[in-house]
């Protein structure tokens, strides 16, 4: 069944892609609301409980949704979704098990660097994308301590919201809406997977060393 779910999610993140690359709003409406429920739907089967992560992957929904509105105040009520989005990941990872000391140190200087370099073209978002950017860094380190797959799902979701505040900042690349699309795809599916993983049995993290083998 979970199979299922993972294979309804890569046909609707298709449609999504496609929608993104065709400029069409309809197929966006139809496909990005139902991506973060599919994955819920497949952390359901695999954990049979809500937690954390599922309650992220509920305001990601609304997230989306928002998100898929014109106009500032829609930008920001997506933004204040996945805030919630990556508060419940980082709550929910760090009692899990925390994360190495290194990987925090990295993300605030990430956080950091990245937010001297947008202050300027960023106006009155600013203090929003502080906020929001500094949970977002903070949720990618604690996803080191669950697994590897993890930590990856956490580097590409902020890279993923790194081009939208380039663009909110008014720097665009070239493609720069579907690597936003196909990189936040990507996390999801990647933190999802990883957390339904961490319920069957301890998962690699960072910095973990393989078992010595003995005769």
């Amino acid at each position: 069944m979970r199979r299922r779910w993972l294979g309804l999610f890569g046909v609707v993140a298709g449609v999504e892609l496609a929608g993104v690359a065709l400029d069409s709003t309809v197929v966006q409406w139809l496909a990005k609301p139902l991506l973060a429920p599919l994955l819920l739907a497949y952390l359901w089967a695999a954990r049979r409980r809500v937690d954390g992560v599922a309650v992220g992957l509920v305001f990601a929904t609304a997230g989306d949704v928002a998100l898929l509105l014109p106009g500032r105040r829609a930008f920001l009520v997506g933004m204040a979704c996945f805030l919630v989005t990556q508060l419940a990941f980082l709550t929910t990872f760090v009692r899990h098990r925390r994360p190495p000391v290194a990987a925090v140190v990295a993300y605030l200087a990430v956080w950091g660097v990245a937010n001297a370099l947008l202050w300027g073209g960023l106006g009155p978002l600013r203090l929003p994308v502080l906020g929001y950017s500094l949970a977002l860094c903070l949720m990618a380190a604690a996803a080191t301590g669950v697994s590897r797959r993890a930590a990856v799902g956490g580097l590409i979701f902020l890279a993923s919201d790194l081009l939208i505040g380039l663009g909110a900042a008014g720097v665009h690349l070239p493609g720069q809406r579907i690597l936003v699309m196909s990189t936040y795809i990507a996390a999801l599916l990647l933190i999802t997977t990883a957390w339904a993983a961490s319920g069957r049995g301890s998962s690699p993290r960072i910095g973990d060393r393989p078992p010595a083998l003995t005769g």
